[in-house]
This record gives structure tokens, sequence and C-alpha cells, in this order.
């Protein structure tokens, strides 16, 4: 009976924030890493389905990193990556394509509908929704940076992602987009994840991946910080507590809190229902950076 209570005491817990976010956009960044582990992943798509039941609107946009460089590797290319981006020339770009845009983008759909849900991958052979231009970078001496074909995206098709979610679909979109031109443009998923975030003014970006968090011990799992204001995190940048790889990706969370996106999360993947616990309970399990009140 105790535990059954237990159990009563955790769906009225969850119910407060359920009526919050019900009819809200949720955007989920899937990291590369995670895409590998099925358990994890499979878990993580069931509670994209529990939050589509209930009336959230989860849109997906996911990298495929390990899978393209193994397929690199099969096909004897050597993957090389500028200022943390791959660089992309045609023949790099041809197993972007395949891995990230078909075989992982389907994959990901067909499975969420596999868990009872409903779910559209929105690839270049059947509905692209994401364009942009060829991304220009200084390097140290501020000359550009050669990339390839490696973009931005300057444009989100806004209104085929409101459709599907108000038809109690889930949008399933790869990391690459079409320049003005119709060339194909290999996208960092992160980027590729605030720009769609930004143009459905969402309420909550989550990126999931390997990391739990933001840590006051980088080296401490349990250090993890709950809840982070701008200004907190700025100050915690300055102070060096946040350094190395964590740094940009903390900086793209302040930079959408500036485009109406109200919280963005870092939450492990690898835990189980880690989207659950992270949106509907309270303490959370990950790192959420809100506005400055």
């Amino acid at each position: 009976m105790q535990e059954a209570i237990r159990k009563a005491d955790v769906l009225i817990e969850a119910l407060h924030w359920i009526r919050q976010f019900r009819g809200r956009v949720t955007v989920i960044k899937l990291g590369g890493s995670l895409l590998d582990d099925s358990q994890a992943l499979d878990h993580l798509l069931l509670d994209v389905v529990f939050m589509e039941t209930v009336g959230m609107h989860p849109v997906l946009v996911h990298g495929a990193g390990a899978a393209i460089s193994r397929a690199m590797q099969q096909a004897g290319l050597t993957p090389r990556f500028v200022q943390g981006r791959r660089y992309t020339d045609p023949a790099t770009l041809e197993i972007v394509e395949n891995v990230l845009a078909y075989q992982t983008n389907e994959q990901l759909a067909h499975r969420i509908e596999q868990l009872g849900g409903k779910a559209q991958a929105l690839n270049f052979r059947t509905t692209n929704v994401l364009f942009g231009q060829r991304l220009q970078l200084a390097g140290e001496d501020g000359q550009p940076v050669d990339l390839g074909l490696v973009g931005t995206v300057t444009q989100v098709d806004r209104a085929t992602l409101e459709t599907l979610c108000h038809q109690g679909i889930v949008p399933v979109i790869p990391s690459m987009c079409l320049d003005q031109d119709g060339q194909k443009l290999n996208v960092n998923a992160d980027t590729a994840a605030m720009a769609v975030a930004k143009a459905l003014q969402a309420e909550k970006l989550v990126f999931v991946s390997d990391v739990n968090g933001v840590r006051r011990d980088k080296n401490d799992p349990s250090s993890v910080i709950s809840t982070l204001t701008q200004e907190e995190a700025r100050q915690l940048i300055r102070s060096g507590v946040i350094d190395a790889g964590m740094v940009p990706k903390v900086e793209a969370c302040l930079e959408i809190l500036q485009h109406g996106v109200r919280k963005v999360h870092i939450i492990d993947g690898r835990i189980r229902h880690a989207l659950l616990l992270e949106i509907y309970t309270t303490e959370g399990i990950g790192t959420q950076i809100v506005q400055n009140p």
C-alpha cells in the first residue's frame, strides 16, 4: 500500500507540471553519443511519447556524429575537424546525408511509432524544414576558415512544424539544411536545435547528451547545479568553474534565452527516463538555465 501511495504522490507532483506545459513546445536535441545506446534511447523516446500524450509538443533535432565517423572509416575517409566542426567535402557530405538525414532520422521516427507515438521524419526526401547558408568563421589570423559544405540555419519552416505538433505528430529533424541554390549543407546539431527553438518560441530547449549538467566540480557528478540564472552562469564562466567544452554550450544556452525561449536544460540521457525526471519533477536531474528574475 505504501508503494502504491508513493506512486500516486509522484503522479500528483507531475500533474502541476503537466498542466503548466500543456500545449507548449519543447525542443529536444539528441546528441550523437546517446544514439549509440539503444536502451537509453528507447527510454528517452518513450518519454517523448509520454510528453506528447499528456499535451506537450516535443520536437526532436538530432545529430549522428559517431555513426558518421564510423561510416567514413568504412569508406576509407579520415574525419577532420576545424574549430570543432566536421570539415565536409562532397564525399563526406554524401555519407552525412545517408547516415544522418536518412538512416538515423527515419529510424528515430520509426522507433517512436513502435513505442506507441506518431512521428514524421523531416528530411530531403520527405519535407525539409531547415534552410540556411554557408557558415563563415574566422581563423586566428582573421582570415576565413574553410569548412567545406558546412552551413548555418537562417530560416525554419515554422508552419510545417506547428501543423505536425497540433496533429499530435512528433517532428524529427536531422541537422542539415538547404541553401538558396538547393545545396545541401551539414549543420552543427546544437545550433540547428537553437534555430528551431527560436523559430517556435519554445517553452524549453533540452540538450540531451552524456553530461549531467553544469557542475561546481567538473570531476564530481554529484556537484551538478540544479538551477542557474543568466547572471549566475556568466559569473561561473568568469570564475572558471565552467570551463573547456562546457563554456560554448552554456554560452549557447544564454544566447537562446535572449530569443524568447524560457528555459534551457542540460541533462544526461543515459539516466532512465531523464526527460520525465527533468520536466515533470520539482527537483529535476540536470541543470536548467533560466532568465534573470
